[in-house]
């Protein structure tokens, strides 16, 4: 229930927080064209609900997504009709096509766990790029940025829902933990409370860096796109 819940509100509340899909896909657009003008085709790895999947279909010919969850995808589904969707892992995955641009955006990538599950996912997008296709990662925090500690809160109306967000992160190891509590409330059911736990790889630059030359792509870090976290850029051959 509150899974299916949590997908649901996963794009209003964001833009609620400030989140500026459509300005962040044109932008990440805008990257891709400066390295292949020609590009029409884009699969987005970890769309979740679609948000920057939708606004990609509006500025490439051919989009589709993928995403290991099921009810992000149905989210999804609904939202981008016509769109296919793939539920896989993004180590793994095997389409019949290639694409022209392959992204990762808000930092999905964070949540692989070690620079060998990094290697598998790079070179797997890779096997799925079109000759001198591009590919754009927004990384989580490197181990310098990460604000070990960190509180953040919101209070917003969603969807018929007022919501409180409230997060804590903190250094596990070589990763970042973070806990997230939401009560969501509404006049026919009352308050509601449940948490959420997040542990992302606090990867290093060069790892990052690595893992795109050893899949085989020319790889540029663009400085405070995005999120602040900025974003990483391959190039094919």
């Amino acid at each position: 229930m509150y899974e299916i819940d949590a997908a649901k509100i996963y794009e209003p509340l964001h833009e609620a927080r400030g989140k500026d899909f459509e300005a962040e896909a044109g932008r990440v657009a805008e990257v891709i064209r400066e390295r292949r003008p020609d590009a029409g085709s884009l699969l987005d790895v970890a769309c979740g609900t679609g948000a920057h999947l939708r606004r990609f279909a509006g500025l490439f010919d051919r989009v589709e997504g993928l995403d290991a969850s099921e009810a992000m995808l149905a989210v999804a589904g609904a939202g981008t009709p016509g769109v296919p969707l793939h539920r896989a892992d993004m180590r793994d995955f095997g389409l019949p096509r290639g694409y022209d641009a392959i992204t990762c955006l808000f930092s999905s990538i964070g949540y692989l766990g070690t620079t060998e599950d990094l290697d598998a996912a790079l070179g797997t997008f890779a096997k799925h790029l079109e000759p001198g296709g591009v590919v754009v990662i927004e990384p989580w925090w490197f181990p310098e940025t990460f604000l070990d500690g960190y509180v953040a809160s919101d209070a917003v109306e969603v969807e018929g829902y007022d919501i409180v967000r409230l997060s804590h992160s903190r250094l596990d190891g070589d990763a970042s933990l973070m806990t997230v509590h939401y009560v969501i409330a509404d006049a026919e059911s009352g308050a509601r409370h449940f948490t959420e736990t997040h542990r992302c790889t606090l990867f290093e630059q060069v790892q990052y860096e690595d893992a795109f030359r050893r899949a085989g792509l020319a790889v540029e870090y663009v400085d405070g796109l995005a999120t602040g976290r900025g974003l990483f850029v391959g190039v094919g051959k």
